[in-house]
């Protein structure tokens, strides 16, 4: 991504917060990931939220195809730029 973000998709907070472990011990983010609440449209019921993990990466040393196989492991998905 141009701005040198990554956001991660996530159904819940369990899998979001796993993901950040898995970015820190696996990818070595050194910055750690912010995690996101994203209540999805029109849903009041708490259980009907989606997770982002937002990864800052300005030196893009990422790679978003290994991101999204990372994310796709908790139906997951890495949100198109």
């Amino acid at each position: 991504m141009s701005d040198g973000r990554h956001v991660l998709v996530l159904p819940d907070r369990d899998a979001a917060e796993e993901v950040a472990r898995e970015l820190a011990d696996g990818f070595g983010v050194a910055e750690e990931p912010q995690l996101v609440r994203d209540a999805l449209a029109g849903e009041d019921d708490a259980e009907d939220a989606q997770w982002l993990v937002v990864v800052e990466d300005p030196a893009a040393r990422l790679d978003p195809a290994a991101l999204d196989a990372l994310v796709a492991e908790y139906d997951g998905w890495l949100e198109a730029p």
